[in-house]
């Protein structure tokens, strides 16, 4: 099964990855596909926060339906300073940034790193 890893880059990352990992959650298409993941902890540190959404993503509808749910969470009030990095199997990466993009950038983004794999950014 396919696997999205998305971190929120923003001003309070910890407090936005687990908004944006409710606002997922509350989506039926993807329920139960929904975690909060977190990075290794470096020597000396007793862990680490959860700063990564992990979506599971099957074929086809799910993908559509994560660029909708994206794009929903970016639109909301006081986002605009928010950027998603979004890597999905095999290190493809795409960059999603609130104050540019719309829905349509985003399914295509994810779709075009999906099927091709050079990074992408909805910022160009």
């Amino acid at each position: 099964m396919a696997t999205a890893l998305i971190s929120v880059l923003s001003e309070h990352p910890v407090r936005d990855t687990e908004s944006l990992a409710d606002w997922l959650r509350g989506e039926p298409a993807l329920a139960g596909k929904v975690r909060l993941t977190g990075s290794t902890p470096a020597p000396g540190q007793l862990g680490t926060a959860l700063d990564t959404v992990t979506v599971l993503l099957g074929a086809g509808g799910p993908l559509t339906v994560l660029a909708s749910c994206l794009r929903a969470w970016l639109a909301q009030p006081r986002r605009s300073d928010v950027r998603l990095k979004v890597e999905l199997d095999g290190g493809r990466v795409v960059e999603i940034d609130a104050e540019r993009v719309d829905a349509e950038d985003v399914a295509r983004l994810l779709r075009q790193a999906r099927e091709e794999g050079p990074e992408q950014s909805a910022r160009d």
